[in-house]
């Protein structure tokens, strides 16, 4: 469905992440996910939330003091961020 995307909208985010939209919006409003915007409508880098995802596995993305926030990390340190085998 999003295959060739360079970003998301908020709702395609969450539908590919099963993240709620409200968390989402949150997580952006705690400067935690930056995002681009366009007039009203805010995208975000298909890569920049794949690797949110991977820096805050495990987290509570519920818990604002818990949650790394993107930009604490260089973008280019993606490869950098283990994956989690189990």
């Amino acid at each position: 469905m999003h295959e060739n995307k360079l970003a998301y909208s908020i709702e395609e985010a969450a539908d590919c992440t099963g993240i709620g939209r409200n968390t989402i919006r949150k997580l952006i409003e705690w400067n935690k996910l930056p995002v681009l915007r366009v007039g009203r409508k805010l995208l975000i880098r298909v890569d920049t939330m794949e690797y949110f995802i991977r820096l805050n596995e495990g987290s509570d993305l519920r818990d604002r003091d818990a949650v790394k926030a993107v930009s604490d990390v260089p973008i280019h340190a993606v490869s950098d961020v283990p994956v989690h085998t189990g």
